[in-house]
């Protein structure tokens, strides 16, 4: 079953659903340009804390989705977010890319090596985690220090295969402290459904939010009540879905089968 009628809003992951790599999925920029027409309010949306909002939004303008960095929403944007509310001037440990410790200092967080000093270790995807990021987390955490992350998947997917994600960091540290994670701020925490909601302006009854992880992107939806679409372009796959507990209300081959037949007989001919 395909959708039957236009969303007031939508919830776009991008790695896996929009995108692969530096290439747009089949059909992506027609399903966008064809529901912006239609008055839909989009919000993408990414797990991954390697970028910037900005940087994301050039990403889709580049690629000939023309994107303002308010129109996206990340683990790092979210998670800075929450800090702000729950811990003001807390000190971090942050193992994570430039990106993310950016996002930090620019939200007012100070950074601290010391784990005598640490408040919260902040566990993120980070291609450059090694030994000594491990033996000051370990310290901090044994000291007193919260543990939160900015999201827990496992790989993030890449053309020809995937990275090591943020769950090898939390894996690493829950395995040396026996200390579990506290908080999970990104996908499918109900922290990142509620920003996005209240980004939108709209109750989650009048928004479908589309993914490529069931785990997350449709699991996330679910809870919070919102319609959701599954992707076959990134991690599920056909087999996958087959086999998993969480189902979604819809199942995509290609994103631009999100516009109901009448809206797309209209909208021919824009191509990808």
């Amino acid at each position: 079953m395909l959708p039957s009628r236009i969303f007031p809003g939508y919830v776009l992951d991008l790695d896996g659903t929009v995108y692969l790599g530096d290439a747009l999925l089949p059909g992506a920029r027609r399903t966008v340009e064809t529901l912006r027409d239609a008055g839909s309010c989009i919000v993408f949306l990414s797990n991954k804390p390697l970028e910037t909002r900005a940087d994301y939004a050039a990403k889709l303008t580049r690629l000939g989705i023309p994107t303002a960095p308010e129109e996206v929403i990340n683990s790092s944007w979210v998670l800075a977010r929450w800090l702000e509310r729950e811990a003001p001037g807390a000190t971090l440990f942050v193992i994570g890319e430039p990106p993310l410790l950016d996002e930090l200092r620019t939200a007012g967080f100070r950074l601290s090596e010391q784990p005598g000093e640490v408040d919260f270790v902040v566990a993120s995807f980070d291609r450059t985690f090694d030994y000594r990021k491990l033996q000051i987390a370990f310290d901090a955490t044994r000291a007193g220090a919260r543990f939160i992350a900015t999201n827990a998947d496992r790989y993030c997917p890449v053309p020809g295969g995937g990275l090591p994600d943020a769950a090898a960091v939390i894996g690493a540290i829950e395995g040396c402290t026996g200390k579990p994670v506290e908080v999970v701020v990104g996908k499918p925490s109900p922290i990142t459904a509620r920003a996005i909601l209240d980004h939108l302006g709209l109750p989650a009854s009048d928004c479908l939010i589309v993914g490529d992880r069931l785990e997350t992107d449709v699991r996330m939806g679910q809870e919070a009540g919102m319609a959701t679409a599954v992707g076959l372009t990134g991690v599920t796959t056909p087999e996958l879905l087959a086999a998993s507990p969480i189902q979604p209300d819809y199942v995509l081959n290609r994103l631009d089968e999100l516009i109901p037949v009448s809206v797309g007989v209209r909208a021919a001919g824009r191509g990808q």
